[in-house]
């Protein structure tokens, strides 16, 4: 579960990513928290004075969301179950660039957004850097070696998402202005379970099956402890994009 990962992480200014994407919505009012999960962000919108609003797919994240007192609505991002021109913000974390048919989910925001309506949205990605997420991912690249081609990963998402310029290339089209863009780098260290549980619920390893996914456990938990700093935590940290922009006429 992405708030159970991500929750705890902090970014150079002690702030979560979850944080981070809160505090760009400045001005009070109706925020749509997009594929909400189980209510995490929705609840610090709340805590800020906003009117959040959670939509999501999973029917078992959102009675996880609905205990924290939050308003949620099962839906799809590519057809939400919202009035034109309902919201005044839409957020969304880590999700965003899973999607499929993007080019639909931003039309839709587009059509819920008002005239100026602000699009924040949290996206993973980046280089791997060194750490625990280096090792992951090369201790992955050479599991998948071995694994038949129909039980590998499969790619999820649209690449464009993970660019600038691509983004721009899905949400200009659709109403919005050019993005504007930051990455900001999440420190997740700690405990060699801890850093496991984020690695192994951040990437889906369900197709990998039983033998694979244990093989690829054994082999990092095995060589993760080498990289352990002084003060006994293994590092780990997790760039993400921070990209915002507006509607610039209501959608249709």
């Amino acid at each position: 579960m992405t708030s159970r990962a991500f929750g705890d992480g902090r970014s150079a200014d002690g702030r979560s990513s979850y944080e981070l994407l809160r505090d760009e919505i400045t001005a009070p009012g109706r925020v749509l928290d997009l594929a909400c999960g189980d209510g995490f962000l929705l609840e610090l919108l709340s805590s800020a004075g906003h009117q959040a609003v959670g939509v999501d797919v999973s029917s078992t994240d959102l009675a996880l969301a609905k205990k924290r007192s939050t308003t949620v609505a099962e839906g799809r991002a590519q057809r939400l179950p919202f009035a034109d021109h309902a919201f005044d913000a839409c957020v969304s974390h880590m999700a965003f660039m899973l999607m499929t048919d993007i080019d639909e989910v931003s039309a839709e925001l587009a059509r819920v957004l008002r005239t100026g309506g602000q699009l924040s949205l949290v996206l993973g990605g980046g280089a791997a850097g060194d750490g625990a997420r280096a090792l992951f991912g090369k201790l992955l690249r050479e599991i998948l070696a071995d694994v038949p081609a129909e039980q590998r990963l499969p790619p999820l998402g649209d690449k464009r998402t993970r660019t600038r310029a691509g983004l721009d290339e899905i949400l200009v089209p659709a109403g919005f202005a050019p993005v504007q863009w930051r990455v900001e780098t999440i420190d997740v260290s700690g405990p060699l379970d801890q850093v496991w549980e984020f690695v192994s619920t951040f990437y889906n390893l369900f197709p990998l099956g039983e033998p694979a996914c244990q093989a690829l456990k054994t082999a990092f938990l095995s060589q993760a402890p080498a990289l352990t700093r002084p003060d006994g935590l293994i590092p780990l940290v997790f760039p993400v994009q921070l990209a915002s922009t507006h509607t610039v006429h209501k959608g249709q």
